[in-house]
């Protein structure tokens, strides 16, 4: 007897987050922090690359501890956040040789402004960890509120803080192994047609049903002072 194989899928979950004021000044350190790794990172690559020299992630990765030295402020950062940034300009880099190799516009990889930076990953636990419906403990960080408005499904493997524009804070869960949902088989067919007198004609073959255009703008036009 065969045994059924549960189809599973990658999948995010974006929730809204709600730092303290002192989580936020953290964060956007954290961030300062993390733009200039990622600039002064490809700035030491295309320096390089002028000598014929390619540097590597990992080449990057194993001078944090002396960065960590010299700067002590960026003690203060996640190491794995650190090196996030990294793995981040290594894939930029991959991308364009990839583009320059299939003949495509190559885009070579760009400096960040701080309008243009504004997310820190955290690569699985104990970086990051839900503790409870409301809070996310964030390492150095601290635990911060949450709206789990729904349920974060399969294994989380990273989580990304982002900063809006409007100054909102989400977090992002990407995680594998989510079970893939399965539509229910389709039991007959109706046919759809949009019109001017009735929003739309709904058919099986047999009945039609006309759906009433709801108007929405001309039961307005007095609210919105239209005459």
């Amino acid at each position: 007897m065969a045994v059924a194989t549960l189809r599973t899928c990658r999948k995010s979950f974006k929730y809204r987050i709600y730092p303290t004021k002192a989580q936020i000044k953290t964060l956007e350190q954290w961030l300062e922090f993390s733009r200039e790794l990622y600039n002064k990172s490809l700035e030491e690559r295309r320096e390089a690359w002028k000598n014929k020299i390619s540097i590597s992630y990992k080449m990057q990765s194993d001078q944090l501890p002396e960065l960590k030295k010299s700067r002590p402020e960026y003690k203060e950062v996640h190491s794995q956040v650190l090196q996030q940034n990294l793995i981040r300009l290594d894939r930029a880099f991959k991308s364009f040789f990839k583009r320059v190799k299939n003949g495509e516009k190559p885009g070579y990889p760009r400096f960040k402004s701080p309008d243009r930076f504004n997310s820190l990953v955290y690569p699985q636990s104990p970086g990051f960890k839900l503790v409870s419906r409301k809070r996310l403990r964030l390492s150095g960080i601290g635990e911060v509120k949450i709206k789990l408005h729904r349920e974060v499904l399969g294994n989380p493997k990273t989580c990304t803080i982002k900063r809006t524009s409007s100054d909102h804070w989400y977090a992002s869960f990407s995680c594998d192994q989510v079970p893939v949902e399965d539509w229910p088989e389709a039991t007959g067919e109706v046919g759809i047609d949009p019109g001017l007198e009735s929003f739309a004609t709904v058919s099986d073959g047999e009945n039609e049903t006309k759906i009433a255009n709801p108007r929405w703008f001309r039961k307005s036009e007095e609210r919105l002072g239209i005459f």
